[in-house]
């Protein structure tokens, strides 16, 4: 990158700067003009010179011109005008300047800002793609926050500088010396005076401002390390937790803002010194012009009309100068931000951006083996854990890479992964070095996978397809306004020398899935054997069971999953199970459901702490006086809570039984107890508040019968529950209506989750293996109405959060390695992906992605890093790494039969 910014942005905006100092140099004319008129409309009009008779006559806009060297002149006589005329024709005049150097400074103005916001969209689409060509070791030294908050927020400056650079200074230098050229043609001693004047605050001013560009730096480079920190404590928030580290943390980043207070503070201290002294030689200058100026006007040697000339050009003198004198240090401030940038963004080593030139066709692979030749690597640390090192890797070869000690056989994959460069030798694939192959070549030939694999924010679908989207693989047509927007889209990338490509466009390559039989469905057929052989499918079909689905956008889908509500019950009933599940019936109480939840019938949000707010609202309890129920439940919770009391009251916090009651906690028991007694003791006659009773009608709201056993709920409450439902949705508020929605057996309900849907009632408390039973009908009426590639499409719309963190560890390494068999590779580098899982679910997996790329026609190579040394007999052949360095290679039957280090690991 340009080491000088001026030089930056002159390189970049060469054209635009050209054109808008034409512009700047042009409003310099009216500029001027402008300072002339107020003289002439005092001197003239306003005093009385020329026009000295009541009948006198003076010519408007009179002028002459000679040509040089032809003997020719232009003239214009001009309109012969009165003085009351003049006065308004010159009044007039100077209004018309005034919007021509308004609209001047409108438009360039405007175009600065166009070509601030170029500039800066540039420079951080070249720090990024800059970022895209780091080598592996230059990206592990870095904070991604402090990255990210350089690309944001560090260079924002460089946008609203861009268009000041060479403007800012020619228009205000220009300016400045037109009103200084002015005062010294109207009286040299003025003029002497203020050009002493704007030479002290030039040479003052940006001498003491050195001072605040030093400490803004150290405000800079203090933040971003802030920002780098927090990104770490947000990073790092379970490893803080978990040893109880919060408090240091908290006295680092004290530590860091009292520093940034320190800087802050010194700085504002600084900065309103250097304003005083500059607004002091500001206004000294007019105290020598009233005096001076005053003093000569009075001796007669000034005329009045010249001094207001004079003042009036002063007073737009000390703006320019003090803008000019503010550009110089944004100049210096960002010229210094500038040069950090570059530290953090200019590495010694970049890669090539030949390699990641776009490639839209299907690259033909590189034909022959994959070598490594003499390969040395270092770790962080500077520690060898490869040292010359060759092997040989043929196609169609299942290779097994287990340590004895050390970690050669993790940094070997790494490197062939292109994660981790040699520090000598090199990998090659057939016989050019992987480093400088294209990435179009060794990023669709290669896929590499480790346990540390990261996920980008957004669904699991587009996670599970990122390895797939190399480039746009089709165009898209627009029309209309959507037409005119892409092309402005297109216009302004360019201008700002950024990639055009169109993200509308499908960039999924379906050339180079798994699965190629030449179907329109290899794509979904490729991502569902990948689910598939990681055993991640059963996890899927779980998130797409507790997602919500919006019947608006899915119409089609919510009528079918109606269907199979339908389909499922009678399944239960013909099985002879239907006694298991208690389906929601308009007209009947359901047992296995809430005293509340019978109330109001409906789905009522999309979480447990919805559904108890709701419950739990003014509304519910008036409804619940209204139907004649308040004194009802009131009495059955008082019956509930004696029994709670009598069960739970002896148990310690801890006890196990407390996780069987829903809403309920010990303390609550105790708050009950506490309760009973008061009432007891005063016999039946103590005061009972209204937050006391409600407490008390919270157990009957939240009571099920065949879960707690008190029977306490009568035939007469559950029929009145009923009755009450209508009469609750009667006169249900406005402000609760979008809150809830009523149980429907003929309707999908977008506030319940896909499995409520589906079961629509409550499992039986007295079949305890109900949801099994459930479980097992429900998946073969899914398949039977031919649900289940729709409801794994649901499950894989799940947002999986930054990092994928709303998924387990074990589904994230699911995931990762699933990613890479949904696309066709020649190599497959699987690095340790599957670690801390169970040994027998290992086994299966690496046993069922065997099988799943034997079977494709293209004979992949499969190199895996195995956690478990004795799953090595599934693969062709097995390297033994020790202490970086091969140790054996063979099969496994040749290595178990060898006295060696394999056959005491296998041991």
């Amino acid at each position: 990158m340009e080491k000088n910014l001026l030089r930056y942005i002159w390189n970049h905006t060469r054209q635009q700067q050209v054109w808008i100092l034409a512009i700047v140099l042009l409003s310099m004319v009216p500029y001027f003009m402008a300072f002339d008129l107020p003289k002439q409309i005092i001197n003239g009009p306003i005093q009385g010179e020329g026009f000295e008779s009541p009948d006198a006559r003076e010519a408007f806009l009179h002028f002459h011109y000679d040509l040089p060297l032809t003997g020719w002149a232009i003239s214009f006589p001009g309109f012969q005008l009165d003085r009351m005329s003049m006065l308004m024709a010159l009044s007039g005049v100077f209004l018309l300047l005034v919007i021509i150097n308004g609209l001047f400074k409108f438009y360039i103005n405007t175009y600065k800002g166009r070509l601030g916001e170029r500039l800066l969209r540039r420079i951080r689409f070249e720090l990024v793609d800059r970022v895209l060509r780091f080598p592996p070791a230059t990206l592990k030294q870095i904070h991604a926050a402090e990255i990210s908050t350089m690309v944001k927020d560090e260079v924002e400056p460089f946008g609203g500088f861009t268009g000041d650079a060479f403007v800012q200074p020619t228009m205000l230098g220009g300016q400045a010396a037109a009103a200084l050229f002015f005062i010294l043609l109207q009286n040299l001693w003025l003029g002497l005076i203020a050009a002493v004047m704007v030479a002290i605050q030039v040479g003052i001013i940006p001498k003491m401002r050195r001072r605040l560009i030093e400490l803004g730096r150290q405000r800079q480079i203090t933040a971003r390390h802030l920002a780098g920190k927090v990104g770490e404590i947000v990073e790092g928030i379970d490893t803080i937790h978990a040893y109880d580290t919060s408090n240091f943390e908290r006295a680092d980043i004290a530590h860091r803002l009292g520093q940034i207070y320190k800087i802050r503070y010194d700085l504002y201290r600084w900065k309103f010194l250097v304003k005083f002294t500059n607004n002091f030689l500001s206004q000294l200058t007019p105290f020598l012009f009233y005096s001076i100026g005053g003093y000569f006007a009075l001796r007669g040697s000034l005329d009045i009309g010249q001094l207001v000339a004079v003042i009036n050009a002063y007073k737009d003198l000390p703006g320019p100068l003090k803008e000019l004198i503010d550009w110089d240090q944004a100049r210096q401030d960002v010229q210094v931000k500038y040069e950090q940038v570059l530290e953090q963004f200019d590495p010694p080593q970049i890669v090539d951006p030949k390699l990641h030139a776009l490639t839209t066709t299907v690259t033909e692979p590189v034909s022959g083996p994959l070598c490594a030749v003499n390969l040395s690597i270092v770790e962080g640390s500077g520690a060898r854990v490869v040292e010359n090192v060759s092997i040989k890797i043929d196609r169609g070869e299942t290779i097994a890479v287990i340590d004895n000690s050390g970690g050669g056989a993790e940094a070997f994959a790494a490197a062939i992964g292109r994660v981790i460069w040699p520090a000598s030798g090199k990998i090659t694939l057939g016989e050019v070095d992987i480093l400088e192959l294209p990435e179009a070549v060794t990023g669709r030939q290669i896929s590499y996978v480790s346990a540390d694999s990261y996920f980008f924010h957004g669904s699991l679908k587009d996670n599970l397809l990122y390895g797939l989207k190399h480039a746009p693989m089709s165009t898209v047509s627009y029309s209309g306004k959507d037409a005119t927007a892409r092309r402005w889209e297109v216009y302004e990338a360019e201008m700002a020398e950024n990639c055009s490509y169109d993200l509308n466009a499908d960039w999924i390559d379906r050339h180079t899935t798994s699965v190629l039989r030449g179907f329109s469905d290899d794509l979904k057929q490729s991502v569902l054997r990948a689910l598939d052989a990681v055993q991640l499918t059963s996890d899927i079909m779980e998130l797409a069971l507790h997602s919500h689905l919006d019947p608006e956008e899915n119409p089609t889908l919510a009528e079918r999953v109606v269907e199979m509500r339908h389909a499922l019950r009678e399944e239960l009933r013909k099985q002879g199970l239907a006694n298991i599940v208690a389906h929601f019936d308009p007209h009947s109480y359901n047992v296995e459901a809430t005293v509340g939840e019978n109330l109001i019938f409906a789905a009522t949000g999309k979480s447990p702490e919805a559904e108890r707010e709701f419950i739990e609202h003014d509304y519910v309890f008036e409804i619940l006086r209204i139907a004649k129920l308040y004194d009802l439940l009131y009495e059955m919770g008082l019956t509930i809570a004696e029994n709670l009391v009598e069960i739970f009251a002896d148990l310690p916090p801890d006890h196990p039984f407390f996780q069987q009651l829903q809403n309920l906690t010990a303390e609550d028991i105790a708050g009950y107890q506490q309760f009973l007694q008061k009432r007891k003791q005063a016999k039946g006659k103590a005061q009972i508040t209204e937050e006391e009773r409600r407490s008390i009608l919270r157990l009957s709201l939240f009571y099920i019968e065949p879960r707690y056993r008190f029977g306490v709920l009568t035939r007469d409450i559950m029929d009145k529950v009923v009755a009450a439902r209508d009469l609750f949705y009667t006169n249900l508020p406005a402000h609760l209506r979008d809150s809830v929605e009523r149980y429907d057996p003929h309707r999908y309900m977008a506030a319940a989750t896909l499995r409520e849907n589906v079961l629509f009632g409550k499992l039986s408390h007295r079949s305890p293996d109900a949801l099994t039973k459930v479980r097992t009908h429900a998946a073969r009426v899914m398949h039977e109405k031919g649900l289940y590639e729709s409801f794994i499409a649901l499950g894989l719309s799940f947002d999986i959060g930054s990092g994928g963190r709303r998924l387990t560890l074990a589904q994230r390494h699911k995931l990762s390695l699933a990613r890479a068999l949904v696309r066709r590779s020649d190599f497959y580098i699987l690095n340790r992906p599957l670690p801390g899982l169970d040994r027998r679910v290992q086994e299966e997996i690496v046993k069922a992605v065997l099988d799943f790329l034997r079977e494709q026609d293209n004979d992949p190579t499969i190199v895996w890093v195995l956690s478990n040394t004795s799953l090595s007999r599934m693969f062709h052949r097995v390297i033994v790494f020790d202490h970086g360095r091969v140790a054996e290679d063979g099969t496994f039957e040749t290595l178990d039969k060898e006295s060696g280090i394999f056959k005491s690991l296998v041991a």
